[in-house]
C-alpha cells in the first residue's frame, strides 16, 4: 500500500495544493478581490488538479520503468511492488476523478467549457509520457507549461467569472500578478526538467530516449542551460526593479531566496558533470520554485 502512496509523489501534490490555497487565501482574500468559489468549490478544484497531476506521475512511472531501474532503482515501484495492470487502473481512476471534478467545478461557476482544461491536461500528460518524452525539448516544454498554468488556472476559475465593470481594474491587476508567477514557474521548471535529463542521461540512453543531453552531450547542454538560466534571472531583476524596489522586505526576500540560488545555479551548471551535481542543482531549482510560489501568500505582509 505504501508503494501506491509513493507512486503519486505526495510531496509534489502537497506543493500543488499549497500553492493554490496560498493564491486564494494569501493573495485574493487579503487584497479584497471578488471571488467565485467558496471553500468547498475551491477544494474540489484543488482535488481535481491534484488528481490529474497524480495520474501524470503514475503514467510517467509506467513508461519510465526501464530508465528508472537504472536512474533510481530504489524509487522504482512498478514491476516490483505494483503490477503494470494495477498502475494503469490507478492512472485511469485518477484521470476520471480529475476530469469529473473539473467538469463539476466548471459547471459550478457557469463555464462548462473550462472542463476542457482538465481533459487537455490529462491527455497531454499521457502523450508526453507515451510519445513526447522521447522527443528533444518537446516533453520538457509541455510539462513546464502545465506547471506554469497552475496559477493562471486558479485565476480563471476564481477571478474571471467574478469580473464586473466596477472591479475590472482590480481583478485585472491581480490576474496580471498570476501571469507573472506563471511565467517565472515555467522558466524555472524548464531549467529543472533539462537538468533532470542531465541527471538521468545513462538510464534514458539505455531506454532509447532522445533527450537534449543525449543529442548534444552534457557540456553543450550545460551551455544551453546557462543561457536559459539568464531568462528567469532577467525576469526577476526586472520585476524587483519595476514593482518591488520600494519595499525592503520584498527586495530582501527576492534577492536571498530567489536571485541568489539562481546565480549559484549559473555558476555551478557551467562545470557540472556528475549525477550528484545535477541532483543538487535540481533540488536547488525546486527550492526556487517553492519560495517563488510561497511568496504569493506573503504579498499581503510586504505590500499592504
Amino acid at each position: 500500500m505504501l508503494d501506491y502512496f509513493k507512486l503519486i509523489r505526495p510531496g509534489n501534490l502537497l506543493f500543488i495544493a499549497l500553492t493554490m490555497y496560498l493564491i486564494k487565501y494569501g493573495l485574493f482574500e487579503p487584497f479584497g478581490v471578488a471571488i467565485t468559489l467558496n471553500l468547498f468549490g475551491f477544494s474540489m478544484l484543488v482535488l481535481a488538479v491534484v488528481s490529474v497531476a497524480a495520474s501524470g506521475y503514475v503514467i510517467n512511472d509506467i513508461f519510465d520503468v526501464e530508465a528508472d531501474q537504472k536512474n533510481k532503482p530504489s524509487k522504482t515501484y512498478i514491476q516490483s511492488g505494483i503490477s503494470e495492470k494495477s498502475a494503469y487502473s490507478m492512472f485511469f481512476v485518477l484521470s476520471i476523478i480529475g476530469v469529473g471534478l473539473g467538469f463539476y467545478v466548471s459547471n459550478m461557476i457557469g463555464v462548462p467549457g473550462f472542463a476542457a482544461f482538465f481533459i487537455f491536461g490529462s491527455a497531454i500528460l499521457y502523450l508526453y509520457n507515451s510519445q513526447f518524452q522521447q522527443s528533444i525539448l518537446i516533453g520538457n516544454i509541455l510539462v513546464s507549461l502545465i506547471v506554469g498554468l497552475i496559477p493562471i488556472g486558479v485565476g480563471l476559475y476564481d477571478l474571471l467569472p467574478a469580473i464586473t465593470p466596477q472591479n475590472q481594474t482590480t481583478q485585472s491587476t491581480i490576474f496580471s500578478i498570476l501571469i507573472d508567477y506563471s511565467i517565472f514557474a515555467f522558466l524555472v521548471n524548464l531549467l529543472r526538467e533539462i537538468v533532470k535529463d542531465q541527471e538521468d542521461i545513462d538510464g534514458d540512453y539505455n531506454a532509447g530516449y532522445k533527450t537534449l543531453p543525449i543529442a548534444l552531450g552534457k557540456k553543450r547542454t550545460n551551455q544551453i542551460l546557462f543561457l536559459l538560466g539568464l531568462a528567469p534571472i532577467g525576469f526577476l531583476i526586472y520585476y524587483v526593479y519595476e514593482y518591488l524596489f520600494g519595499n525592503t522586505a520584498a527586495v530582501v526576500y527576492a534577492l536571498f531566496l530567489l536571485l541568489a540560488p539562481l546565480l549559484f545555479f549559473q555558476v555551478n551548471i557551467w562545470t557540472a558533470s556528475k549525477k550528484s551535481e545535477y541532483s543538487r542543482l535540481s533540488k536547488l531549482l525546486k527550492a526556487v520554485l517553492f519560495f517563488g510560489l510561497l511568496s504569493t501568500g506573503l504579498l499581503q505582509f510586504i505590500i499592504l
